[in-house]
């Protein structure tokens, strides 16, 4: 499947990415309306990673102009109370806006698109939270196919609709699944396996970590460095990786030469987008299992 991703990241500022054929938007910080134009209108699920201004302060204007009968969906962690404020603002300030589903979600919850699309939530490190408690989360979109099982593989199609009928779709075939689009959300490189078999990889990589560079650690809202991005890529099996959401400290330049440098060093043969700071970035990339 090819995927059209459009996407504006520079942190402190402002996050978004919208993949097309999905009818996806990750993240709404400020400008995705008028980045995207009339093309918003496609968007029927939007999945807020978390509560920081940079990643939800479009949402009021995307919501004014593209809600519709029962859409969009809009996603967010289900302990971040930012989202039922903005959602009760929005139904005083546009009292005419009335199709929105605003939708709490925790982790490892699955999110299903239609019969063959769903969206996974992962917990992330970015805001420090309590076992239990949602604050930030990461995506992954899988394409689900069943597949019969193989000591089935004899029977006809009516013996199997029967063993259907009495033990269900689970009792005679298991599920595949493809994950054409992973989402990082802000959060520092914590579980190396957590991408591994990820066909896009779009993951955030705020700091270079050049000479001399501090870098602030805070016990809330962390971030990750660019070749801890790198080095777990390396390590696993991410086809395509999207680098976005670097800060501003940083030049063109400075960040072209930094990612080629750590693709040298960590030997990627990945394919490797950069979306530069004030740059909306577009492109499209075919995910296959």
């Amino acid at each position: 499947m090819k995927l059209s991703i459009t996407g504006y990241s520079t942190a402190l500022f402002s996050t978004w990415y919208f993949i097309e054929e999905l009818g996806i938007l990750f993240d709404a910080g400020d400008g995705v309306s008028a980045g995207l134009l009339q093309k918003s209108r496609k968007i029927k699920h939007a999945f807020i990673s978390h509560a920081d201004r940079d990643h939800l302060a479009g949402l009021i204007q995307f919501n004014q102009l593209n809600a519709r009968e029962k859409l969009p969906y809009i996603y967010y962690p289900k302990d971040s109370g930012s989202f039922p404020a903005i959602a009760n603002f929005c139904k005083k300030f546009d009292p005419h806006v009335t199709g929105t589903q605003w939708q709490a979600i925790a982790e490892n919850e699955r999110i299903y698109l239609n019969s063959n699309l769903v969206v996974e939530s992962i917990k992330n490190g970015h805001i420090a939270a309590k076992e239990g408690v949602t604050k930030s989360l990461s995506f992954t979109v899988f394409e689900i196919k069943r597949k019969l099982k193989e000591e089935f593989g004899a029977l006809s199609g009516s013996e199997i609709k029967a063993l259907i009928d009495t033990y269900g779709k689970d009792y005679t075939t298991y599920e595949l699944k493809n994950p054409l689009i992973s989402y990082s959300g802000d959060t520092p490189v914590e579980d190396w396996d957590r991408w591994k078999n990820a066909n896009i990889l779009i993951h955030e990589a705020t700091f270079l970590n050049v000479e001399g560079e501090v870098i602030p650690d805070k016990a809330k809202n962390k971030h990750s460095k660019l070749e801890e991005v790198i080095e777990m890529v390396a390590q696993s099996n991410v086809k395509h990786l999207i680098l976005g959401h670097f800060s501003t400290r940083y030049s063109k330049e400075q960040i072209e030469l930094a990612v080629s440098k750590m693709i040298k060093k960590y030997q990627i043969t990945q394919k490797v987008d950069i979306i530069y700071p004030g740059e909306i970035n577009r492109m499209t990339i075919e995910s296959n299992a």
